[in-house]
């Protein structure tokens, strides 16, 4: 297969890379809890299972960020991580008790959670100075996540949870293929000794925080909603119907997001996005059947992931330098989403018990937001100073 070296053909494969990768989150995420549920686990089960996707973000993205920013293998390992990922994934494909999966999930996620920081960090690089338009490129990974939440939701109701597995290999695939023409250019590696040395400061420190309390409060959307809805009363074409709209709300938003930071700035934005998400998780609990307020809950999705990450994304990379950036990256993909979405996942199965606790576990994920809210309020210099675009490359 032929390796890219245009920059526009490069970010084409970028898109697709997105693509793959988000469509695999939207039958994993929203699905694997119906999955585990098919295959007779409990609630505790599944939200302990489900934690370990989150998990293993805490440990992978920062290990494969290290060799990356080491050797500059960044393309590079993305390849790898999509061949690992495809290749584990296979044990679904077996029946087995919790140990088993649980073993399955840990392999196989460790290398799919690796991907995305090392994505993230070539596709504003190769933006350059135009990382403005980072949105627009990310937002195929959104089309990606809306049409296999539909289509998964739609195969598992005709045919069954058990059809997951066989998506999931063709999506990993997919992923794969679109990942080997990236170019294996690698950013010049400096000895430690050149290296400049990180520094988490109070900024850093209070986003991360930020973020992983975010994260938590949307651990229980991730591992409960389409269960809670099938609870109501919804099918789960419906409710893969309803995760869509709230990524069409997110894909709207990653058009405009760059305009938005340029004229309300990061704090700004930061604080609303996460407000309206608490007010989002608040409309989920005390209105799941009101349709008119269930479509809103899910249109404030915009805010909740949309906007949030491009302005989290645009922090990270002016706050870390550009032999830093795959660690910038992966720190607050482990943080937030591994730290935040396993803890918020976890404690949602134990609050969520037999289903008589849904009520609360909604309240629990409107507190966190709600806090999160309150820290960026408190992070000085949350715009920073954008670094320097340029990469020199060997």
């Amino acid at each position: 297969m032929p390796i890219t070296s245009s920059p526009e053909l490069q970010l084409r494969w970028l898109r697709a890379c997105y693509f793959f990768f988000f469509a695999i989150l939207g039958v994993l995420v929203p699905y694997l809890g119906v999955f585990f549920d098919a295959r007779g686990f409990d609630a505790q089960e599944i939200g302990s299972l489900l934690a370990i996707l989150m998990a293993t973000r805490i440990v992978a993205p920062n290990l494969w960020a290290i060799v990356a920013d080491r050797t500059g293998m960044r393309a590079d390992l993305i390849k790898i991580g999509a061949f690992c990922a495809a290749l584990t994934f296979i044990s679904f494909f077996f029946e087995g008790g919790f140990w088993y999966l649980a073993i399955s999930l840990t392999i196989y996620t460790f290398f799919w959670n690796a991907i995305l920081a090392q994505l993230e960090v070539i596709t504003l690089e190769t933006l350059g100075d135009k990382a403005n338009q980072y949105g627009a490129i990310r937002s195929w990974g959104s089309v990606g996540y809306i049409v296999l939440v539909v289509a998964a939701g739609m195969g598992i109701e005709r045919f069954g949870a058990e059809v997951l597995p066989y998506i999931g290999m063709m999506l990993f695939m997919g992923l794969l293929i679109c990942a080997l023409p990236l170019p294996s250019t690698r950013a010049v590696a400096l000895s430690a000794a050149e290296r400049p040395k990180l520094q988490l400061d109070k900024s850093i420190v209070l986003f991360l925080l930020s973020a992983l309390l975010l994260q938590m409060s949307v651990g229980p959307f991730y591992g409960f909603f389409v269960l809670y809805l099938k609870q109501i009363g919804y099918s789960e074409t419906v409710a893969g119907i309803m995760v869509a709209i709230g990524v069409m709300a997110e894909i709207a938003i990653f058009l405009y997001a760059s305009k938005l930071i340029g004229k309300y700035g990061l704090r700004q934005l930061l604080v609303i996005s996460t407000l309206l998400t608490a007010l989002r998780w608040l409309l989920l609990g005390y209105y799941p059947d009101n349709l008119l307020l269930l479509l809103l809950s899910q249109a404030l999705h915009a805010f909740t992931f949309g906007l949030t990450h491009a302005v989290s994304i645009q922090f990270i990379h002016r706050h870390f330098g550009i032999h830093h950036r795959s660690k910038g990256q992966a720190m607050y993909a482990s943080i937030s989403f591994g730290v935040g979405g396993a803890l918020g996942t976890w404690i949602s199965g134990h609050i969520w018990g037999d289903g008589s606790g849904a009520m609360h576990v909604w309240l629990f994920a409107a507190a966190c937001a709600f806090a999160s809210a309150i820290l960026v309020l408190f992070i000085p210099k949350m715009n920073g100073k954008t670094p320097r675009q340029d990469i020199e490359l060997a």
